[in-house]
C-alpha cells in the first residue's frame, strides 16, 4: 500500500506556514530541520512540524495541498489547531541530536 502525507511546518514563532507533499514524513522533516531542502524553508527557520495528515496515492496528497495552499490564513489555523491544539512540534522525539546538526559542506565527506 502506499503512503503520502501532506504536511505543514513552521518556525519557533509561528508566523509562516509551509504546506508541504511527501511519500517519506520523517526524511522531509528532518531535511527541514537540517535546512537541507530549500532556501525559502531555511531562510525562515520552518522546521516544526505542526500538522499532517496521512493518505494512499500521492496524487490525492499533492490535491489536498494544492487546496490548503488555496485556502485563507484563519481556515489553515484552525485545521491546525484541530489536530495540534497547542501547536507543538509533532516531530519530537523522533530524532536524537546528530541528525539534527545541519550539515556543513565544508566538512561533510562523499
Amino acid at each position: 500500500m502506499y503512503r503520502s502525507y501532506v504536511y505543514i511546518m513552521s518556525n519557533k514563532k509561528l508566523t509562516t506556514l509551509y504546506i508541504g507533499v511527501t511519500n517519506d514524513l520523517e526524511r522531509r522533516v528532518l531535511e527541514h530541520k537540517q535546512g537541507t531542502d530549500s532556501d525559502f524553508t531555511t531562510r525562515y527557520k520552518l522546521d516544526r512540524l505542526i500538522y499532517f495528515e496521512e493518505g494512499g496515492r500521492i496524487e490525492d496528497a499533492i490535491a489536498r495541498e494544492k487546496q490548503l495552499k488555496r485556502w485563507h490564513r484563519e481556515w489553515k489555523w484552525n485545521l491546525i489547531k484541530s489536530m495540534n491544539p497547542t501547536l507543538e512540534d509533532l516531530s519530537m522525539g523522533w530524532y536524537d541530536d546528530e541528525p539534527l546538526k545541519k550539515r556543513d559542506p565544508e566538512t561533510s565527506s562523499g
